[in-house]
């Protein structure tokens, strides 16, 4: 047999994988099940790069460990294949982006083959197929025909509440829904209404509805843009300008799952840092609703919602958000034209910039004044960016002695501030935020601490009937709609001007061929170009597309059953599978996908159409690994580039340079020349050793730093089982690391070390049945012990280290046995599959049934030494060593201690008062 090839054996193992349908999973199995998911990858053009593929070989070795303890695996891959960047791509090339997605789908799956990764390829899903978004499709039309019932405290049918009307009217009916948007009517008046009435009496409490929101609109993308697609008030992709505008949106009612979602929280296996996260994203509060007058209003009292009650007496203005409808009402026509350009201005600028930026403090005063609920007080209203429309009723009542913000904003407009708890020290400079602490200046409330004061506060509101005791959330409904092409088509049609959800039968809603993918000359999404496109013939579809994370709110339930044309998943399949016993992703998905996963699982629950409370039962965010960046450094105006211990020397600027031609920093000055036309002609000032050496950094992956290493290099030339193992070395899964491509060296060299323990020097196959000694079974024993404890903690660089000692210790003493080469195999099959195949086959075995072989198992026997060596102290000096056996008593000990010479040595002949044998560790002998 020739030396270990990597690259013939992977190649020849991923085809036996492929063709074989190794790793195809049952959904019936007497085996326990265990369900392993990577969270759902976008197919983007510039395919895979090492970063990328440290989650999936971390869960790959998870999957493989775990089918050989037994358990039945699911481990699916498939493509979140909607979403902007292929849509745009589209308006630049014209190609259609279903082509392009393809493309760059049949690339991703080319490079993850490569890794030697154990999906269930039968299972691969893709959003962007119509016989997948049919599903996504049903979802939300039973999300459309849903309500949340207060009293069940669940989402029920949209013909429950139907029936309730009819037989008892809207009196008494507990849901969330737009309180606003409600009106009482009796079970006569409801028998009495037309269709379009009874439509528009149901709307609110949809779990899926359309209303005036307020979004995220680019207008050089033509679509709505997330919160998270917006950086400094322009689009993350392309940099276009994005303002705040009120549109027509769908929603999805997340709100009514806010408690049901934090109170999940507490039973999944989750980092504390996302759970966090969550937490606050849902943003719980407990408090009081507390009713303002508005003087020369009295048709328009200012709702506010607040935490502190205690702290009514202390408010010195209320401030009003840009979006609020009310500020034409209250605003002045001396005060119109300089509130309108505020308003201009500041709704412009995304929710996130305005929360984060707490030094920019603006502002202007409206003219009219609210009365103080208690005292009649006059107090200003301003309107102020720092106040959010979507939070609480997008109203706030101002107390600067004890909030930072106000502090700030009443400082900046000479507003007063007037101190209502103890602690207050205007001399500070600052609020005092301390929810503790005893209330002064506040008439009834004086004397009672904050807690006390807080129920004292709510009790005289509902009293008096101006407040009441509510607890609220952060957390807001999420828009639904995107103006774009590529995306899911919310299958919705109008008919007199009211919407009507497309009938089951008639899923799916296929997406219509258009002949551009912009936005209509008259401001219609993409989809108004398409023609004819009616339903049934008549009634115009909704024109928005769904958002990306629709597809994936519930891709891995499809995976438990990705053929089936009956159901979006099988009962029987379901019941099996569950949910996933193991998610692997990043963290920046914490307030998006992985919310809008568990509110979606919480629904179909409620419909009984899943049987787990929660969608992902243990989750571990891997870190980034990190580019090791290379820079040369360009003498100004000149085209000749200095080496960088000499750059001080000279004016220059650094440039990056592309790290596939650096190599230990050391730049191939001839392929540099070749890389960039306006560097043919270079020069360079060299190290004295003749080197051009460059500069290093350690930085995000990016194609704009020129610091990216595609994994398909790495792998021709080491193999796909070096990089796996070199991800995995490279530090604790959740840590970011910067990547170093000179590690790939030592884990190639060490598998080619554990292939000549079976073909020494590369020659003749040379593995004997010969029984194994006590030392090779120690090197065996204590590596499949740290294995295991280290893959079940999800440590996997550990176990790297743990597979190199033992082969350096089994390579010391020359190993050739069966009994310890043999479970070394199946030891190190999770990490280094292709290598272990092929040695599992030259072992004798069936091709491809190493995936099932037993772990090994650990004894401990093999561990327990025969001898322990004794460090001999005199008066605490260590003098000598000994060696005893270790079962000897410390009498046993002392006598041979004492027998010995070691006193006359070191002890001028002294007599020992005592000898302290500390047993299994040393021997102190006291003089």
């Amino acid at each position: 047999m020739p030396g270990y090839r990597p690259q013939e054996i992977e190649k020849k193992w991923q085809q036996f994988w492929h063709d074989n349908q190794t790793f195809r999973a049952q959904n019936h199995s007497d085996k326990p099940k265990y369900y392993v998911l990577d969270m759902f990858p976008y197919p983007s053009g510039a395919g895979l790069h090492v970063g990328h593929p440290l989650g999936y070989i971390a869960s790959d070795i998870v999957s493989r460990y775990k089918r050989h303890r037994g358990f039945n695996v699911l481990h699916p891959m498939g493509f979140d294949s909607f979403g902007l960047p292929a849509e745009q791509y589209a308006i630049q090339t014209g190609q259609h982006p279903e082509k392009t997605t393809r493309e760059n789908i049949a690339r991703y799956i080319e490079q993850l083959s490569a890794l030697g990764f154990s999906y269930d390829w039968s299972r691969e899903i893709r959003t962007s197929n119509p016989d997948y978004y049919k599903w996504t499709q049903w979802i939300f039309l039973k999300l459309f025909n849903s309500w949340y019932n207060l009293d069940t405290n669940k989402a029920e049918s949209i013909r429950i509440l139907q029936e309730r009307f009819a037989a008892e009217g809207s009196k008494g009916v507990r849901a969330v829904c737009d309180e606003e948007e409600v009106h009482d009517f009796s079970a006569g008046q409801w028998q009495m209404m037309t269709e379009a009435q009874k439509i528009a009496a149901v709307h609110p409490y949809r779990l899926a509805y359309q209303s005036e929101t307020y979004v995220n609109w680019c207008p050089g993308l033509g679509t709505v843009l997330s919160n998270d697609e917006v950086k400094d008030g322009v689009s993350e992709r392309g940099g276009f300008p994005v303002e705040r505008r009120l549109m027509p949106q769908w929603n999805l009612r997340i709100t009514a799952y806010a408690q049901r979602l934090l109170d999940g929280l507490d039973h999944i296996d989750w980092p504390e840092a996302v759970k966090e996260m969550q937490r606050n994203w849902i943003g719980r509060s407990v408090g009081a609703e507390v009713r303002f007058d508005v003087q020369d209003h009295p048709e328009l009292p200012l709702t506010v919602f607040t935490t502190r009650p205690d702290t009514l007496f202390g408010v010195s203005y209320l401030a009003v958000a840009p979006e609020s409808e009310l500020i034409d009402v209250l605003t002045t026509e001396e005060q119109r034209a300089a509130v309108q350009k505020y308003v201009e201005y500041a709704k412009n600028r995304s929710e996130r910039d305005r929360m984060a930026d707490v030094k920019t403090i603006t502002g202007e005063f409206t003219g009219a004044y609210a009365l103080h609920p208690f005292s009649g007080e006059k107090l200003p209203i301003w309107v102020a960016d720092y106040v959010l429309a979507g939070y609480g009723t997008g109203v706030v009542m101002a107390v600067p002695a004890h909030d930072t913000r106000d502090f700030a904003f009443a400082q900046h407009f000479s507003l007063p501030i007037v101190p209502v708890v103890e602690g207050y020290d205007e001399a500070a400079g600052e609020a005092y935020v301390a929810k503790e602490g005893r209330i002064v200046n506040s008439d009834f409330l004086n004397g009672l601490d904050v807690k006390p004061a807080i129920q004292e506060a709510i009790k005289r509101l509902e009293e008096k009937g101006i407040g009441k005791g509510k607890i609220n959330f952060r957390l807001r409904d999420a828009i639904f709609g995107r103006q774009r092409y590529w995306g899911e088509p919310i299958p919705v049609y109008y008919r007199d001007g009211m919407a009507f959800g497309v009938a089951e039968q008639d899923l799916p809603l296929v997406l219509p061929e258009i002949n551009e993918y912009k936005p209509t000359e008259t401001g219609e999404p993409p989809l108004g170009r398409a023609q004819d496109w009616k339903y049934r013939g008549q009634f115009d579809f909704e024109l928005s597309t769904m958002p990306g994370w629709a597809g994936s709110s519930w891709y891995y339930l499809r995976y438990m059953d990705p053929t089936n044309e009956d159901r979006f998943v099988g009962e029987e399949a379901e019941q099996y599978w569950q949910n996933v016993d193991l998610y692997m992703g990043g963290a920046e998905h914490a307030t998006g996908h992985l919310l809008y996963s568990r509110f979606w699982h919480l629904f179909l629950k409620d419909l009984g159409l899943v049987t787990t409370a929660e969608p992902f039962k243990k989750l571990i965010n891997q870190g980034m690994i990190l580019g090791r960046s290379n820079f040369v450094y360009r003498i100004n105006g000149t085209n000749t580039f200095v080496t960088a211990s000499k750059r001080k020397d000279y004016d220059t600027t650094a440039l990056h340079v592309d790290v596939n031609i650096v190599e230990d920093d050391v730049l191939d000055v001839e392929a540099f020349k070749k890389w960039r036309d306006d560097f043919a002609g270079a020069e360079f000032i060299f190290e004295d050793n003749g080197t051009y050496v460059c500069g290093v950094e350690i930085e995000k992956m990016s194609k704009s730093k020129y610091n990216v290493v595609s994994p398909d290099t790495l792998t021709e030339r080491f193999g796909a089982d070096a990089l796996r193992l070199h991800e995995m070395f490279l530090g604790p899964l959740e840590q970011f690391k910067p990547w170093n491509t000179q590690g790939m060296t030592g884990v190639s060299g060490f598998l080619k070390k554990l292939w000549r323990l079976f073909y020494p020097e590369d020659r003749d196959w040379a593995v004997t049945d010969e029984a194994p000694a006590p030392a090779e079974l120690k090197a065996l024993h204590k590596a499949i012990k740290k294995a295991q404890e280290d893959i079940e903690r999800f440590s996997f660089n550990t176990s790297v280290s743990t597979f190199m000692i033992c082969v350096n210790e089994l390579s010391a003493l020359n190993t050739r046995k069966r009994a310890i080469l043999e479970p070394l195999v199946v030891l190190i099959s999770p990490y280094a599959p292709h290598l272990a195949e092929e040695l599992w086959e030259a072992l004798g075995h069936p091709a491809g049934s190493l995936s099932t072989a037993p772990f090994p198992e650990f004894d401990e026997k093999f561990l327990v030494e025969d001898t322990v060596n004794y460090p001999v102290a005199i008066n605490g000096k260590v003098r000598e060593q000994m060696q005893f056996a270790a079962s000897a008593t410390a009498a046993e000990i002392e006598e041979a201690v004492r027998a010995t010479d070691i006193l006359a040595r070191f002890a001028e002949g002294k007599p020992a008062k005592k000898v302290i044998v500390v047993p299994g560790r040393m021997v102190n002998v006291v003089v």
